[in-house]
């Protein structure tokens, strides 16, 4: 199975206020699978958000090359560049949803501005996606009149309306109280397994995350641990990743079964 995404030799670094230079990612390489789960863990700054920005081009590596179904984005035009990222839907940390708009037209925007579909169309078609994510009775709400976690509802709603073949999740969870944070993981689960997109989410929320995960990417120093699953990583003879699991995972880690998965 061809990889969806690929990262080869991939670095990135940035100049601070001081001159100074701290490199992020330094000659990275990994693959995402088709219809799979791939978390991306580490410390704050270690560069778990940039890699999402590189996916999707809205950083540029200073060296290696990154490709989307086979495509080197960075070699790409504009044109192109709109095409692939249409492949991609993001679910950001705060949900990013529009205040002035209700429910319902949160969810249509995508489709009125990248579709030619019909206003009857678009109905049909964001009434489907409500539904499945339990959100009818909702349309003429206005986010602030919403939970956090019915936010996130909303905002995967909008992420899924192109029929994305990747999806980015970028801390999900973030400010959800532990039921709410079971509610959301389940219900990524059950979208992905019914959609079946490949999913890429970084978040600190560990070791919760990993029973999603197919794969499980640990970011440290620029440099990057890849583990087949999360089990894994406990047994691993790196020091820093003993340190990782120690922090993060506490006792031996057996992942369980998530609704849906």
């Amino acid at each position: 199975m061809n990889p969806i995404v690929e990262f080869k030799n991939v670095s990135k670094a940035f100049v601070g206020r001081n001159g100074g230079v701290q490199k992020v990612l330094d000659s990275v390489s990994f693959t995402i699978a088709p219809g799979c789960t791939t978390v991306i863990a580490g410390g704050s700054g270690q560069g778990k958000s940039v890699t999402l920005k590189l996916m999707l081009r809205l950083l540029q590596p200073d060296e290696g090359v990154i490709t989307v179904d086979g495509q080197d984005i960075n070699s790409i035009g504009s044109k192109k560049l709109a095409d692939v990222r249409t492949k991609f839907g993001v679910l950001f940390q705060g949900a990013a949803l529009f205040d002035s708009m209700p429910v319902y037209d949160n969810v249509a925007l995508p489709l009125r501005e990248r579709t030619k579909m019909t206003e009857q169309e678009i109905r049909a078609q964001v009434s489907e996606t409500l539904e499945k994510l339990e959100l009818l009775g909702h349309e003429e709400k206005f986010p602030a009149q919403l939970s956090g976690g019915m936010q996130k509802r909303v905002g995967l709603a909008r992420a899924l309306q192109l029929k994305p073949e990747i999806m980015l999740f970028d801390e999900p969870t973030t400010g959800l109280d532990p039921v709410m944070t079971d509610e959301i993981y389940r219900l990524f689960a059950r979208t992905q397994k019914n959609i079946g997109y490949a999913s890429v989410i970084v978040s600190h929320d560990i070791p919760k995350v990993f029973n999603l995960a197919d794969q499980v990417i640990v970011l440290d120093g620029g440099k990057i641990d890849v583990f087949a699953n999360p089990e894994e990583i406990q047994w691993s003879e790196k020091k820093h990743i003993q340190e990782f699991v120690r922090t993060t995972m506490g006792e031996i880690y057996q992942s369980c079964n998530t609704e849906g998965r």
